[in-house]
């Protein structure tokens, strides 16, 4: 960038602002950009503790949720052929919840940190090549507070990666594309610390987890003639697992077994691409793919406290198949676009809780055993409908599928749905030019609920808690539905003009839709009632939703300059 700008927008709900410029004309420049929301400082004085027309708890009181980030880059160009780009990100999500009567309260931190400095390289005007050394820092925590029990859960991933990609064009019908990938993985699967009554427990050390995983690929884009076009690629694969598992969950005598297990796959890839006419094609591909890191799911409640697991001697990589076909069709020179998609994917090796285990039973060792394998299955069909051209623009998007899960030893062998199954999910977005200096807006979405599992009762026994759960997934959340409506307004639009600015009026949830985030268990009144209390040996619990966004109407100036 060869001139200072800044831009951003100050509104009710957020923040955000952009400083870019050159650093030493035609050789470097800087970008820095940071957001931040506080959705939950104004909108908690708003919200009542019960429910005006149920006298139930309301799902909004008690939440709160705020994220923030910043990002950075720095551009150097070294030659007319190499560039070099130093970039960095820090980001965070907080999510917290508190019912002052039942004595529940939880907070859910988690984010991403990444620094990366890449390197652009052109060696001819048929060689290009990219390469990148990036470092990522996830984390994710989970603390529970209820009556006089404690839990914090904590999980991470540190990934130290290497990856050069070549772009190769040996003339105009070919579009080679080659590389290598390699990745170091540190894995915190779970660390607890915690307090019941007058018992503190907490881990001797942070347990953590050693993987390596690397991969090499070609691919290739031909276009056979002005109708035929086809991609086919190849990819291998290679993941290492390092380091000492505990095979039996309740293993006391610290009998471990070593795990330096090694997987080789490789991985096809084949998309064509038939144009029937100008204006209308039909495409199809085929996919073969092995994923080493696995997101280990409960389906308990709809707390997210899935961990990420990796592969070992115990936990295969995952093996999925896909196969897609579909349609495509413009109209109007292109002021039109439609499509219409099927697809069919099978997996296998897939890996959840074994029934009656949950993610806070598991901690501060490695508990493989802890986990079942089994199978899925996903089908589906996307239908869409955009305009691109005119006063009013925007898309409407359907999707219709179905993801099921086979595991013999959860659900007694009965197939099941998955937790983030979903069997109808509707998009709709529009914009309309009102005038030069007004632009409406509005989203609509739908999707239905997530499947979870309740569970019917927990008790202790020996100082253990088990809990007992009704059939895997068998609930279905309510719907997840939401309206929102917007207009900018611009004045004095004029091209040369250094300080532009523009105010938005928008409207969040505009029926105030009570959409679950998650559920959590209570009790009907308190803990010492006729239901039981856990320090007595059970707990018959109640499930309340929580929802964190109710209607928001919001104001924002945007600003250029």
């Amino acid at each position: 960038n060869k001139e200072y700008q800044a831009d951003g927008g100050i509104g009710l709900l957020s923040s955000r602002m952009t400083l870019q410029g050159p650093i030493q004309k035609n050789k470097s420049s800087f970008i820095i950009s940071g957001r931040r929301t506080y959705i939950d400082v104004l909108s908690k004085p708003f919200l009542n503790k019960k429910d005006e027309e149920t006298g139930e708890p309301n799902p909004f009181s008690g939440s709160g949720y705020y994220f923030y980030d910043l990002t950075t880059k720095i551009n150097y160009r070294i030659s007319d052929k190499d560039r070099l780009f130093l970039s960095g990100y820090f980001g965070r999500d907080v999510f917290s919840f508190a019912d002052s009567e039942s004595g529940f309260g939880i907070e859910i931190p988690w984010g991403n940190a990444t620094t990366s400095l890449r390197w652009n390289h052109l060696f001819n005007d048929k060689l290009f090549m990219n390469t990148s050394a990036i470092f990522t820092d996830y984390r994710f925590e989970f603390n529970i507070a209820q009556s006089d029990f404690e839990l914090k859960i904590f999980s991470g991933i540190n990934d130290w990666n290497h990856k050069t990609d070549f772009l190769y064009i040996p003339n105009q019908n070919h579009e080679i594309k080659f590389g290598s990938n390699f990745t170091y993985h540190v894995f915190t699967p779970g660390n607890a610390t915690g307090k019941s009554g007058e018992v503190d427990f907490s881990p001797d050390e942070i347990y953590k987890q050693y993987s390596n995983e690397g991969a090499i690929y070609i691919s290739d884009d031909i276009e056979i003639n002005e109708q035929f076009k086809i991609n086919i690629g190849l990819r291998y694969s290679s993941f290492q697992h390092s380091g000492d598992i505990n095979p039996v969950r309740f293993l006391k005598n610290e009998i471990k077994l070593d795990t330096n297990n090694h997987y080789r796959h490789i991985e096809p890839r084949l998309a064509l691409r038939y144009r029937l006419d100008p204006s209308s094609s039909i495409k199809a591909s085929y996919s073969q793919n092995y994923q080493y890191v696995h997101l280990a799911s409960t389906g308990a409640v709809s707390l997210p406290t899935d961990l990420w697991v990796p592969s070992s001697a115990i936990v295969n990589p995952k093996f999925s198949t896909q196969y897609a076909t579909g349609y495509f069709k413009n109209f109007k020179d292109n002021m039109y676009e439609t499509s219409l998609e099927l697809y069919y994917k099978e997996m296998e090796n897939l890996i959840e809780y074994k029934e009656g285990i949950l993610p806070e039973d598991n901690t501060n060792t490695s508990s493989d055993d802890a986990f079942a394998f089994g199978n899925g299955e996903s089908y589906g069909m996307e239908i869409l409908l955009k305009k691109n051209q005119g006063k009013t623009t925007g898309w409407i998007g359907y999707t219709l599928s179905k993801t099921t899960r086979y595991f013999d030893e959860i659900n007694e062998g009965t197939p099941y749905p998955a937790k983030y199954d979903r069997r109808h999910d509707i998009s709709i977005t529009g914009t309309h030019k009102l005038t030069d200096s007004w632009d409406l807006s509005t989203v609509f979405v739908y999707a239905t609920g997530n499947s979870i599992t309740l569970p019917s009762e927990r008790y202790i026994i020996d100082g253990n808690i088990y809990t007992e759960f009704t059939s895997r997934n068998g609930y279905r959340m309510i719907p997840y539905h939401r309206l929102d409506i917007g207009a900018t307004y611009t004045p004095n639009k004029k091209k040369n003009k250094k300080f532009k600015s523009s105010w938005n009026f928008s409207i969040y949830n505009v029926y105030n839709r009570k959409n679950p985030y998650f559920i959590y268990l209570g009790l009907e009144d308190n803990i010492e009632n006729e239901n039981g209390s856990i320090q007595d040996g059970n707990l018959t619990p109640k499930a309340y939703q929580v929802s964190i966004f109710p209607i928001l109407p919001s104001i924002t100036w945007n600003f250029k300059f």
